[in-house]
Order: C-alpha cells, then sequence, then structure tokens
C-alpha cells in the first residue's frame, strides 16, 4: 500500500477541492505525493471500483496545475520528477509535462524518457519508439519502469509484436495488481490473437478475467477476446472458450456469446455461430434464455443455412420486436424478408413471352446456335440462377430443347433448406460452368424473374451482414 497517510489526505482534499483552503493545501504537497494519490485511485478502478473514476479525473486536474506551478528545485528532487513521468503516463498534459521537464535540471536517461513521453502522448509513434528504446524498465526504478514497459509494449505491438508481450510481462511483474496491470493483460490478448498464439490468448483471458472482469475499462477486453475468439477459432477449442466464460458472471457471459454468435455468423462460421447461440441460450444454473429476443434473433441466423425455411420463419415471427433494439430490430426485418422472398413462387411473365419465339426456330438454326456456343462456353464465366441441363416439358408434353431462359426453375418448396434454395450464389471464377450449351453469352437479364429473385435475396442477405456489424455490441 502507497503512503497511507499521505493519501489519505490527497483523498481528503479530493473531498474538499474548490475550496481556498484547499487550494493552499495543494500547494503544500509535493507533486510525488499527488500522484501517488492517483496511483491508489487508479488500483481501486482497476479492481472495480466505477466510483473513483471522477475522483481520478479531478486528482489529474490538481496535478497539472502542481506541476504547471512547481518550480526548478521541486522538479530537481528525483522523486518528483519521476512524479512528473508517471502523470504524463497515466493520461497526463503532453504540454504541462513538456514545460515541467524543461526546468529540471536532471539526468539524460530521464531526459530521454521525458521526451518519449511527450512523443507519445502527442501521438508520434516513430519519435517516441526512437526515444524510449534503448531504456531498459528493469533497469529504472520500479515506480516509472512499469509504466515504461507498459507504454513501450503498447509502441511495438505492431512492428515487434514478440517483444511487445515480453515487455507486458514485465510491466505486470513490476505493478502486479496494479490499473498497469490490467492495461498490460488487457493489450497481451489482442497481440496473442494477432499472433496466432492460442496458448497465450487463453492464459491471458483467463489472467484478465480473474482480477479485472469489473473494471470500467472491461468492455476494451471484450472486443479483444470476442476479435481473438473469431481469429483462432481453428485453434482454440470450444471448450477452452467455456472455461474463460464460465468465470464470469451469466449476464456477461451471454453478452460475450451473442456478439460470437453474431460475428460467426456474418463470416459464415456456422459450427461456431451454432455453438455461441446455444450457449447464450442455455443460460446457467437452470434460469434459460430462450425468452431473451436477442438470443432468438442470433440463434436464427446461425441457422439461416441449415434449418428448414418453415423453422426459420416460425422462430422469426416469434421474437417481440418491441423488446429489440433499433438495429436489431431493422436486422430482424431484413431476416424476415429473405425467407420470405425464399419461399416465393417465382412469376412466369418471361415463360408466356419467350415461348412463340422459341416455337418459332428452325431446326437448322437451333443447331447453328448450338454449335457456335459450344465453341464460346468454354471461356465464359458461370452464370448466376442457371439450372441443371435438363429438358423442359412443352404444353403439349412433349420434351423441346428449350433454353432455361425461356423456362423458369420449379417454385422452391418451403420444406427445403434455405442452403438448397440459394444454390445460385456467386460461383468461383475458376469453376466449370453449369450452364447447358444451348444457353447464350449473356449476362443477367434485370427483367428476367428469376434472375431478378437471385439478385433480390443477395442484396437482402447483404443487407443483414450489414446490419449485423452495425448492431450494438
Amino acid at each position: 500500500m502507497r503512503g497511507g497517510t499521505v493519501i489519505g489526505g490527497a483523498i481528503a482534499l479530493l473531498l474538499a477541492a474548490g475550496s481556498p483552503s484547499a487550494v493552499l493545501a495543494q500547494d503544500a504537497l509535493q507533486p510525488y505525493q499527488l500522484v501517488r494519490s492517483l496511483q491508489l485511485i487508479q488500483d481501486r478502478i482497476a479492481g472495480g471500483d466505477h466510483a473513483a473514476l471522477p475522483m481520478q479525473a479531478k486528482l489529474l486536474e490538481m496535478i497539472d496545475a502542481r506541476m504547471r506551478d512547481a518550480n526548478a528545485e521541486d522538479l530537481n528532487e528525483p522523486k518528483n520528477f519521476r512524479a512528473l513521468l508517471v502523470y504524463g503516463m497515466s493520461g497526463g498534459n503532453p504540454v504541462t509535462v513538456a514545460a515541467a521537464a524543461s526546468r529540471a535540471l536532471t539526468d539524460p536517461q530521464s531526459v530521454a524518457i521525458a521526451k518519449g513521453v511527450v512523443a507519445y502522448l502527442n501521438g508520434r509513434p516513430a519519435e517516441a519508439i526512437e526515444m524510449l528504446k534503448p531504456i531498459d524498465p528493469m533497469g529504472v526504478p520500479a515506480d516509472i519502469g512499469a509504466f515504461l514497459a507498459l507504454v513501450k509494449g503498447s509502441l511495438l505491438a505492431t512492428d515487434d509484436p514478440a517483444q511487445a508481450l515480453a515487455l507486458l510481462d514485465e510491466a505486470r511483474l513490476l505493478s502486479p495488481g496494479t490499473l498497469v496491470e490490467e492495461a498490460a493483460l488487457r493489450r497481451s490478448v489482442g497481440i496473442a490473437a494477432a499472433q496466432g498464439d492460442a496458448a497465450r490468448f487463453a492464459l491471458a483471458s483467463t489472467q484478465y478475467v480473474a482480477s479485472y472482469l469489473y473494471s470500467p475499462y472491461a468492455g476494451q477486453f471484450a472486443d479483444a477476446f470476442v476479435s481473438g475468439v473469431m481469429t483462432l477459432h481453428m485453434a482454440i477449442s470450444q471448450d477452452k472458450i467455456a472455461d474463460i466464460t464460465s468465470m464470469m458472471d451469466s449476464e456477461r457471459e451471454k453478452v460475450i456469446y451473442l456478439r460470437i454468435a453474431r460475428r460467426a455468423a456474418i463470416d459464415g462460421m456456422t459450427e461456431l455461430s451454432a455453438f455461441a447461440s446455444a450457449k447464450a441460450e442455455l443460460g446457467r444454473n437452470g434460469n434459460s434464455n430462450q425468452d431473451d429476443p436477442r438470443t432468438q434473433l442470433y440463434s436464427s441466423l446461425s441457422t439461416m443455412t441449415s434449418a428448414s425455411v418453415d423453422e426459420v420463419r416460425a422462430k422469426l415471427g416469434r421474437i417481440d420486436r418491441g423488446k429489440l433494439s433499433e438495429s436489431d430490430r431493422a436486422l430482424l426485418d431484413a431476416a424476415r424478408a429473405v425467407a420470405g422472398e425464399v419461399v416465393a413462387p417465382v412469376k412466369s411473365a418471361a415463360r408466356n413471352e419467350a415461348a412463340p419465339a422459341v416455337s418459332a426456330k428452325s431446326d437448322d438454326a437451333k443447331s447453328t446456335a448450338e454449335a457456335s456456343a459450344d465453341a464460346a462456353n468454354a471461356d465464359l464465366p458461370p452464370v448466376e440462377g442457371a439450372m441443371p441441363d435438363q429438358p423442359a416439358v412443352a404444353a403439349g408434353g412433349q420434351a423441346k430443347d428449350v433454353p432455361p431462359a425461356a423456362s423458369p426453375p420449379p417454385a422452391l418448396q418451403p420444406a427445403q433448406p434455405i442452403a438448397a434454395t440459394l444454390a445460385a450464389a456467386p460461383v468461383q471464377a475458376d469453376a466449370a460452368p453449369v450452364v447447358p450449351a444451348s444457353v447464350p453469352a449473356t449476362t443477367p437479364d434485370a427483367h428476367d424473374p428469376v434472375d431478378a429473385a437471385v439478385a433480390s435475396t443477395r442484396r437482402q442477405l447483404d443487407q443483414i451482414d450489414q446490419l449485423l456489424g452495425a448492431a450494438p455490441r
């Protein structure tokens, strides 16, 4: 525990902030005493004391004023100069740090740290790395070493992730149980995922949930955890994911699984989406979440390509849209529209218009057209909406060699799985075309009912993806 008497006095000063006596008391305290008080407040915040956030803001304001007024004698004291650096690395004002450091007479290493911190705070990472890279956090006093390791680890996360992880470990070693360790663990989760290190990702996530789940910055951990699960879904087991989330309270666990289910649905990870949706619905201690409209909506999305149309439509129809957010209501509408379009019958107007022209063709003309189509089809891209090559039945009941464009496919049956009804999705460019030789080399016709239905369904699916990405977390 850092200087209990001094810290208690600083907290009392916070409670009396604004009065003339408080201003005099603030001037009487040394900068290092105020910064130690700030660190105590930050440790309480890391432990989940959200009420301490306003105290942190006020104390930063008081420290800023004290550092601006500090004279050279104050700043030549090593404890006060180190306090200035800690203040800067705790989110302080870079203008204040630069001005105060310029008044101090100190060693070159401390000056370099000050310049690096100012560059970091001003958003100049390359300059900050250049100034701080030669300095070993383990070789400076521990009160600034932990913060220095945290800053360097953050700066190197992209260019040298392995070194960044090592520095974040040093930060935790130098300052356990503090906001520094909370930030180091939180950043380690994202770096490990980007590196593809599933073991390190799982370890850092477990340690964070065990110690800092109620930190006001835990939302950033949740972002990194969900993204990491998506990135490492082939390397991290579902059992390990369940082990980590089981350490959370039931509401946080449910939200995590809802977010994973949504992201997995967007990326087409059906198995992961189904797993997360089932865990979100299952709940804990017999308290099922099946009545939560969010779990119903996202679990429906996870089965859009596997369940039958009737099942999906029925589940979507039971969702109480009044309990959803605005963006989720839009998502629900889009999902219902897609399910409705899948079972809608295809209009037959194009067939009636095209039939006379088809019957008027001579056998010689058909043979010529087929021969030219055979020569050209090798280089043609697949035609969207094309059906397998099969004879169409003419009005008189005899089979005729009619181009598929003039004879739309049978209407989709409601009992078919959604995946089967969307067989007209884009095919890879190097795939062999599944187009009859008699089909002319034309692009999809906007007036053709089959092409129009396929295009409409694809637009609805794209809209779902966009809405999923924009839905509240």
